[in-house]
């Protein structure tokens, strides 16, 4: 009978246990289908599966992360990994020394070996980490060659997410087109880009001054995901940058936004002189509508185009480009009721070549420079905003309903005022603009490309009206 207690007991007891085994297995199996199917790119102990880059900053091994250290006297560093990736989400924790330091995360990028006197370059989208009071962690710099694509003057609320010399969590989404970021779980860019469909992932160390020498950027919990992809929810509000020439994503369109100008043809656009499009003076090719050089008379030859359309309140990006010495405009809240020999009237975000042409010295303290608010507002003269002459820039201006008016430049804030403000009439007292009543303060008006006898390109004119 003893014996039978003793067997019924333990063949419970061996029940239970298998029990108790099978339960952790289930919830194994339920944390790593939760997981989706994540795979270490760090395996804690060596840096195998990678190799490193152009400058000599070393990376070494500190409990669980990868370090780099800071050296002065070398170009920027970078760990690379030996495999290319394609679509992928990409997460992984960073912390940085020092408050002016700066380090990045490289995605689908690529190597120069023969560039900087044979030196190497590596090339391509990262994702800038900026302790710095500039704070734009979590924006898109295209690294060695088109400079920062999505600045977080874009999206100034996620400037705060950082936490200077503690570990921040950074999410990269990388999916067809988009690159989407996020920082310690706050959404911080959504970039569309058609270049690189894939390359490899890298870990920065950047140049430093001499006083910067040995300061450590760690790196941990690197891991990724190639299969079964699932975007984690993105806000809709945050602002794309799409450097798709004359496209507006789906995403966009269901913000709201729509091309002024569809890259064939000059539906919804006319002569600021009445009738219809000019018969001569803008040409429209390859996907561009371009005022032609006159010798840089104003509105001599097909004089300034408009929209059909008048609008009050708006979000409005345009790509632009200069010939050498060009000058022209956008204005807007054009009524067309004053009757000009020039220009129409109308407050103008001011496209011009600083160095060559003269009207960049007129005015009062550089107001008529590129992307000022022509003879009333400076633009900030950060160099690193402004393209050189021939390529592509893009500049916004966003008119809120409450006359709130902000311009930027490839991303970079340029300037703000209230329409309408004391402060605004007060300059408008002190400008050309003096003896025009109620200067830059109407209700609604037409969008103005300048024609100012100078050969400048425009394209991916894009509108969302703002309620």
């Amino acid at each position: 009978m003893r014996n039978f207690f003793k067997k019924s007991i333990y063949s419970l007891s061996s029940c239970a246990l298998s029990l108790m085994m099978l339960s952790a297995s289930c919830q194994n199996a339920d944390k790593s289908a939760a997981s989706g199917d994540w795979d270490n790119l760090f395996n804690g102990k060596d840096l195998t599966g990678w190799k490193t880059l152009a400058g000599k900053a070393p990376y070494t091994i500190e409990d669980d992360a990868i370090v780099g250290t800071m050296v002065k006297g070398t170009p920027n560093s970078f760990l690379v990994t030996e495999k290319e990736y394609g679509d992928f989400i990409l997460e992984l924790d960073i912390k940085l020394e020092g408050a002016t330091t700066n380090s990045g995360i490289q995605t689908r990028s690529h190597y120069d070996a023969s560039a900087n006197d044979g030196k190497g370059r590596v090339y391509g989208r990262q994702l800038d980490v900026d302790p710095t009071s500039r704070a734009w962690t979590g924006g898109i710099y295209d690294e060695g060659r088109r400079q920062w694509l999505y600045p977080l003057d874009l999206n100034p609320a996620a400037k705060s997410a950082y936490k200077p010399n503690e570990y921040n969590k950074i999410r990269i989404e990388a999916i067809g087109n988009e690159t989407k970021t996020w920082v310690n779980d706050v959404p911080c860019a959504h970039l569309i880009d058609t270049v690189d469909a894939s390359g490899f992932i890298a870990l920065q160390v950047h140049a430093i001054p001499d006083s910067l020498d040995g300061k450590k950027v760690y790196f941990k919990n690197i891991k990724i995901q190639t299969e079964n992809l699932k975007p984690a929810d993105f806000p809709s509000d945050i602002y794309i940058v799409n450097t798709t020439a004359n496209s507006v994503s789906e995403e966009e369109q269901k913000e709201g936004y729509s091309l002024l100008f569809n890259g064939k043809d000059a539906t919804g656009w006319k002569s600021a002189r009445g009738g219809n499009f000019p018969e001569k003076g803008w040409k429209i090719e390859n996907g561009t509508i371009s005022v032609q050089d006159s010798d840089g008379a104003e509105s001599t030859n097909g004089g300034d185009i408009v929209t059909e359309k008048q609008y009050k309140a708006f979000d409005l990006s345009f790509d632009f480009k200069l010939t050498p010495g060009a000058n022209s405009g956008v204005k807007y809240f054009v009524t067309l009721n004053e009757k000009t020999a020039g220009s129409a009237i109308g407050p103008e975000y001011q496209i011009l070549d600083d160095e060559l042409h003269p009207d960049a010295k007129l005015g009062k303290d550089g107001n008529r420079t590129l992307a000022s608010l022509y003879d009333l507002i400076t633009s900030d003269r950060n160099p690193r905003a402004r393209k050189p002459i021939g390529e592509w820039n893009r500049g916004r201006l966003v008119v809120e309903p409450n006359n709130k008016v902000t311009y930027w430049l490839n991303g970079f804030k340029m300037l703000e005022f209230v329409r309408g403000s004391e402060d605004f009439k007060k300059l408008v007292a002190g400008s050309k603009y003096k003896d025009w009543d109620k200067f830059g303060e109407a209700e609604q008006g037409h969008i103005l490309l300048q024609d100012h006898g100078d050969q400048v390109s425009f394209r991916s004119i894009k509108i969302k009206e703002l309620k």
